[in-house]
């Protein structure tokens, strides 16, 4: 997606300025003047602006004279292989990674060069075979380059990562933000942390009073402390490498966070304990069949809190993403008696 955002132009300078700090000024596409009922910018962005919403560009204007894959590699590839070249790819840092068909892996360093072409702040291509396991462990081949380490900026949070060793999702941004907005003066319980996904953004920008990170990754949880000590936040977060079947508190949090797919369900019990009980909220994530989108997640957070004796009120479902075909990743926020 060529996200943008649409600003009035008396306004227009010192929110440019503000996105150049924050590392979301996307510098492949120009800034555009757009006369509608009034004159605005519209500013090509590469993350959620709080505060503006953000548009699909119909029109972009790109300073690099390469719009894209199938402009640099049409002169030297099929007709039928321009049609497979893969339509998108994610930037982490300065690492490119990309999904390759397999019909056309003779391709792919063809591809991968083509990509640094486009993006010349990037050194590193890696192409993305999917994520398996418990510890979801990415599965990648390094196409051009040899650094799979880098630093990520998004909503002015720094991410350490290695992009072969730990996953990172740039599909659910709008979750991301929303988490980064709750939670002030709270104690927090983040109950499968990774990197940092939720916990970093929330300890800068919502300032909780504490977060307790637990990550059973070993190679993720590293990370994790990286990411705490990168961005300075190591007064709000404590982390914890472990089971969070074992290692989750009882009774200490205004809020948890439950914000892995797959196996979640199994744990809700133990998300649910871990909330005063004054009552707190629970933000509980699942994979659900489209026909049982909400009526799955809601039913199992009833049953997990009736057999702790809890109450729970549903306050919120949405959809995050699409995660395979038929299955949805969605999020439940539930009121915890």
């Amino acid at each position: 997606m060529k996200k943008t955002i649409r600003v009035p132009i008396r306004e227009a300078e010192g929110v440019r300025l503000k996105i150049v700090e924050d590392g979301k000024l996307d510098p492949e596409r120009k800034i555009q003047v757009i006369v509608d009922e009034e004159s605005f910018l519209e500013i090509p962005v590469t993350d959620e602006i709080e505060g503006f919403d953000t548009y699909e560009q119909e029109n972009a204007i790109f300073y690099n004279k390469w719009r894209s894959l199938e402009d640099l590699l049409k002169e030297s590839i099929l007709e039928s292989e321009l049609e497979l070249l893969p339509s998108g790819w994610h930037i982490l840092g300065d690492i490119i990674v990309v999904t390759v068909d397999p019909s056309i892996d003779h391709l792919k360093e063809k591809i991968a060069r083509s990509l640094l072409r486009m993006y010349p702040s990037c050194n590193t291509v890696v192409r993305d075979f999917g994520i398996s396991g418990q510890f979801r462990v990415p599965r990648r081949e390094v196409l051009i380059g040899d650094n799979t380490e880098t630093i990520h900026k998004e909503n002015g949070c720094l991410f350490r990562l290695d992009v072969t060793k730990v996953m990172f999702s740039k599909g659910n941004l709008h979750e991301k933000a929303l988490m980064s907005r709750v939670g002030t003066h709270e104690t927090v319980v983040d109950m499968f942390a990774g990197i940092g996904y939720f916990t970093i953004p929330m300890a800068i920008h919502a300032k909780p009073e504490k977060i307790i990170a637990i990550e059973i990754n070993p190679r993720s949880y590293r990370y994790l402390l990286e990411n705490i000590a990168l961005n300075h936040v190591e007064h709000i977060v404590e982390a914890f490498n472990g089971d969070c079947a074992q290692l989750t508190p009882r009774g200490v949090a205004d809020r948890v966070i439950m914000g892995y797919v797959g196996t979640t369900h199994h744990y809700l019990q133990n998300g649910i304990r871990a909330i005063k009980n004054t009552g707190g909220m629970l933000h509980y994530h699942e994979t659900t069949p489209e026909p049982l989108i909400f009526e799955r997640p809601v039913s199992r957070i009833m049953k997990a809190a009736l057999e702790e004796g809890r109450q729970v009120e549903i306050k919120e479902c949405r959809k995050v993403k699409k995660y395979s075909p038929g299955v949805w990743h969605v999020v439940v926020d539930a009121w915890v008696h």
